[in-house]
């Protein structure tokens, strides 16, 4: 739960207010646990797929600059618009001298090793832990942090980056800008003229499916191109099938971690329109096989040592600033709150909400705010229909902590919820929790949770550090266990640490060598 919230709780306009309330009403009407981690889930898309198309009219964020007046000089008023929107939905731009002249010098090989070397790109280094990185048609690239704490020497970004500068010198994101402004057009002449918004949204829908698969395309020929402007760089092409082999198993622990299972979830139809992983790195082997016959030492630049020296002591994860997840605890330094979720959950920190779920895929949690009248109860709020099938007769009115609050149980087909609404300040926070079977002792903990929501005193949001990407050498006796106990994360740690560095499960460390950590 991003800064963002702040601003989409001020008030300004109806609009925001209804899409402040949207997920509680998407929470009502779908399936409980799917509705509560769909934010989770259109995430993982994100992860796996390297790119992605981003609708900033739905973004709402404020306005300050976020990127040096220079960097603005050779925009329209238009671009530098969507350039501050985008950038302040991910957080801002994460400032690191180091780290984006780094980025600039490989860029500036790959524009010159390219088909199109008159292009001139702006890059933009995104203060987010997510996995990603994408193109606009002016070619302002954009990566994040979480995808640079992934990456492992100069080729695999060089792979990620010459992938996104494929996407502009194919033009993909023009022709998929067109398109989307194609697919709206449709959907509100059938609205508007038909007056019918069920046959738009399906219209609508049937062009967006269209232009997923239309994508799943241009994504393959971006790895082609990306690997060949790679190669003649002199970086090692194989660094794309590399970092693509870690980012799929990034996605499977992060979907494993939510889902109770491997599989994906229903709401993930964006993976279904584009290439797989494994069908995404055997692509991209053989591509790198015409420039080289196999990986090797001599299959072109990685430069390891380098890469490492700028990423040690990089931010990993959340940003304290905006929030951030210590095992089951959440806590918001700038909004000032906290609280801490049942025991056997896990927690995912997301723009739109706070999420979490159990291993089994039983129970989960969502937290989010949104603005309602000063006069009216938080009891009011919660029989007023905003999610369907409250229990009247369990509407109550509380404190937590002393803070006004209510709470109420909901039921639905395969779903019961416990809800509470908490007033902290001007503002409401919907702690909601889902269960299967909603039991007494469950709904115990439940409510035991609720009564951890708490202000944070100054002097604690003070003491809060970020976590950050540590490089450490590995010394005489160390092993993968030994090294991985040293990551401050929730769970896992060996799984974590083996992912992180790019390496399989039956790994061996040699002495000298450097690794990545996660440490405060």
């Amino acid at each position: 739960m991003r800064c963002w919230v702040r601003e989409a709780l001020r008030g300004q306009g109806a609009a925001r207010r209804v899409r402040a309330e949207a997920p509680a009403r998407a929470l009502a009407r779908r399936s409980g646990l799917r509705a509560l981690l769909a934010c989770a889930a259109v995430a993982f898309p994100l992860w796996l797929t390297g790119c992605a198309g981003i609708d900033l009219d739905q973004v709402s964020v404020p306005l300050a600059s976020t990127s040096p007046a220079s960097e603005f000089a050779d925009m329209s008023p238009s671009q530098r618009r969507e350039h501050e929107k985008l950038v302040a939905s991910y957080g801002g731009a994460y400032d690191d001298p180091e780290l984006k002249a780094l980025i600039q010098k490989v860029v500036e090989r790959l524009v010159a090793a390219s088909e199109r070397p008159d292009l001139k790109y702006r890059v933009t280094v995104l203060n987010s832990p997510a996995i990603n990185a994408f193109a606009l048609p002016d070619g302002s690239l954009y990566v994040t942090r979480g995808l640079l704490a992934l990456a492992n020497d100069t080729s695999e970004l060089s792979s990620v980056l010459a992938h996104e500068m494929a996407h502009v010198i194919a033009r993909h994101a023009t022709i998929r800008e067109d398109q989307v402004k194609q697919a709206v057009l449709v959907s509100r002449v059938i609205s508007d003229v038909v007056n019918d918004p069920d046959l738009g949204a399906l219209a609508m829908q049937k062009s967006r499916r269209t232009l997923a698969s239309f994508n799943r395309g241009q994504e393959l020929e971006a790895d082609a191109i990306g690997v060949g402007i790679a190669a003649r760089a002199g970086f090692d092409p194989y660094g794309a099938s590399r970092f693509l082999t870690d980012m799929g198993r990034f996605s499977e622990m992060k979907s494993t971690a939510f889902s109770g299972s491997s599989s994906t979830t229903p709401d993930m139809d964006f993976l279904s329109s584009h290439p797989a992983t494994p069908e995404r790195i055997s692509i991209a082997i053989a591509n790198a096989r015409q420039y080289a016959p196999a990986a090797g030492p001599s299959d072109g630049e990685r430069d390891r040592s380098a890469y490492f020296n700028v990423i040690n002591g990089m931010v990993f994860g959340d940003d304290p600033k905006e929030g951030f997840v210590r095992g089951r605890k959440f806590l918001h330094p700038k909004l000032g709150f906290t609280f801490t979720a049942p025991e056997g959950f896990s927690l995912e920190n997301t723009s739109q909400a706070v999420l979490g779920a159990t291993q089994t895929g039983r129970e989960a949690l969502r937290l989010d705010a949104v603005r309602i009248p000063a006069d009216q109860s938080l009891a009011q709020y919660l029989s007023s229909g905003w999610i369907d099938g409250v229990e009247i007769n369990t509407v109550e009115s509380l404190t937590v902590n002393g803070f006004s609050a209510a709470t109420a149980v909901a039921r639905g087909d395969q779903w019961s919820f416990r809800m509470f609404a908490i007033r902290f300040g001007s503002d409401v926070y919907r702690l909601i929790f889902a269960a299967r079977e909603l039991t007494p002792e469950l709904d115990k903990q439940f409510r035991a949770a609720a009564d951890t929501f708490r202000r944070v005193s100054s002097g604690e949001a003070d003491t809060v550090k970020p976590l950050r990407v540590r490089i450490v050498q590995v010394g005489l006796g160390d092993n993968v266990e030994k090294i991985a106990g040293k990551m401050q994360v929730p769970d896992r740690p060996v799984e974590r640490f083996l992912i992180l560095n790019g390496l399989d499960a039956n790994a061996r460390l040699k002495y000298g060598e450097k690794v990545k950590i996660i440490a405060d």
